[in-house]
Order: structure tokens, then C-alpha cells, then sequence
């Protein structure tokens, strides 16, 4: 993983701020936690992942550890984002423990490619109920406690809404439960505008060099075109540094970079030809 070393990124701080987010067991999420906690930021993670899987790599508890080693401050919650009562002790422990919350980072998300005919109900759902009802669930617990905060924003890891054909229709069941969340993100900058709580969405431009890509989109061959996560963390911090008042966007990582005066992407790694994420046209 790259260090961000960008000159607009350093002298970034979110000190004394606490961020509550959804999954961060690894990958985009725990790069974004760990970007944080570097400038500063407490944070709470709410995951799933309680003991290896032979698939992925990390746990709530070697996230924890991650962001700890590079002088953060990180508590675990280990939880499904389906169940409200746990969403509530993720809160909960943000305010117990950092005194309220600040930032709600919207990141635990499922992926399912299949087409309409091939997917299972079960899945529909766990798809719905995880991306959408997740995102909503989690940004209304933070929501008393963002209405406190003098900088509150909630980021949430979702697509610019493209109505394209393709992406219409190449999986509708994803498609719904992605655009569902970036119109979730962008009904909460409506309906919070005037209470100073921005909400934004960020989106990879290209795949990024997870296990997701490599388990379900390419294997390693995968990884090689795809960008480190480290770019979207960067973004994610240029985006919560911003004023309240830029709310209401879907954003791009590399867009958000470049506007930063960021001219050389290809710290980030990933080999020509870039692959390109969903729901992005070439």
C-alpha cells in the first residue's frame, strides 16, 4: 500500500473527530479508516468478521490493530448491519467512548452479479437489506449525534447514477441496491442541507485491488489493472475535509484527486490497460 506523501492531503486533520463506519474489516473501508486515524480521527468500526475466512483476509480485530499501528485509535464492534441493535452499540460506543460522532462512512456493501433469472430471492434481499437498508439504517443512528457535531458529513461508497442501458441492465438486483444507496446519499444532502450535515457518495473510476476483485472479478490477473485502494482513502479524506456546504455529489476518486492538484495517478499502481469499475463508461 502506497503512503499518501499528496501535498493536499498534508496538512489534513480530523483530529478530535469520530468516525462510525460500516464494514472496514479490510480492503477500500479499512484504507479509508486507516487514512483517517493517520490525520487524526477516531474510529468504530461495525464488521461482520469476527475470525478468518480462508477467502479474506482480515478481521474486525487486525483491522483494529492496522489502524492502531500507525497511532489511530480504533474500537470494534462486531455486528451485522442488518440488526438495528447492533448498529445501536456501534453508536453507542462512538459516544461512550470518543464522546459523539462526527463522520458516517457507508462502506459495507454486497456484491452480486448475477442476472435477473439467476438470482436467488435470498440474495435479492441480503443485497437490498445490507447496501440500502444498511446505508439508512446506520446514517439515522448517527443522525442525533451528527445534528451535534460542527463538521458532520456522511460518505457513502456508491455510483454516480449512470442510466445507461449497459448498466441498467447488465444486473439489475446490484444495479438497485448501489443506485439505492447513492439516492439514499443524495436525499439525506436535501434533507439535512440546512442543518449543516453534508453527504456526498465516492466511486472508484477503475476496480481496485481487493479480495473482491480478486475472488469475483478476474483473480489475479484481475488485481494487476486495478488501482490500490490508497486512492480511494486519499479521496475520502480530500472529501471529508471539504466545507458542509459541498454536499450532495457523486464524486470519482481520480476527479477528486486531480481537482486537488493530484497530476500523477500512477502512484496507485495498476498496469495499462486500467480496468474500469461499474457503472463508470470509458
Amino acid at each position: 500500500m502506497p503512503n499518501s506523501s499528496l501535498e493536499s492531503l498534508g496538512s489534513t486533520s480530523f483530529a478530535n473527530r469520530t468516525v462510525v463506519m460500516s464494514g472496514g474489516s479490510r480492503g477500500i473501508g479499512l484504507a479509508i479508516a486507516r487514512a483517517l486515524a493517520e490525520r487524526g480521527a477516531n474510529i468504530v468500526l461495525l464488521a461482520k468478521t469476527d475470525t478468518p475466512d480462508p477467502r479474506l483476509p482480515g478481521t474486525i480485530h487486525t483491522a483494529v490493530a492496522e489502524i492502531e499501528s500507525v497511532g489511530g485509535k480504533a474500537v470494534g464492534v462486531i455486528g451485522d448491519l442488518r440488526n438495528a441493535d447492533d448498529i445501536a452499540r456501534a453508536v453507542d460506543t462512538a459516544v461512550e467512548t470518543f464522546g459523539g460522532v462526527d463522520i458516517c462512512v457507508n462502506n459495507a456493501s454486497v456484491l452480486n452479479q448475477s442476472k435477473t433469472a439467476d438470482l436467488p430471492l435470498k440474495r435479492f434481499d441480503l443485497m437490498q437489506g445490507v447496501n440500502v437498508r444498511g446505508t439508512f439504517a446506520l446514517t439515522q443512528a448517527c443522525l442525533p449525534h451528527l445534528e451535534k457535531s460542527p463538521a458532520a458529513q456522511v460518505l457513502t461508497l456508491s455510483p454516480p447514477l449512470n442510466m445507461a442501458p449497459e448498466w441498467l441492465g447488465k444486473f439489475p438486483g446490484y444495479m438497485l441496491a448501489k443506485y439505492g444507496m447513492t439516492l439514499l446519499a443524495l436525499g439525506f444532502a436535501a434533507e439535512f442541507a440546512e442543518q449543516g450535515i453534508a453527504s456526498n457518495c465516492l466511486w472508484p473510476e477503475t476496480t481496485i485491488a481487493t479480495a473482491a476483485v480478486q475472488n469475483l472479478l478476474g483473480g489475479e490477473e484481475g488485481t494487476i489493472h486495478a488501482r490500490d485502494p490508497q486512492i480511494m482513502a486519499d479521496a475520502a479524506a480530500l472529501v471529508l475535509s471539504r466545507p458542509t456546504s459541498e454536499t450532495g455529489q457523486c464524486l470519482i476518486d481520480s476527479a477528486v484527486l486531480t481537482d486537488a492538484g493530484v497530476t500523477d495517478l500512477s502512484i496507485y499502481g495498476g498496469q495499462d490497460p486500467l480496468d474500469y469499475d461499474f457503472f463508470i463508461d470509458v
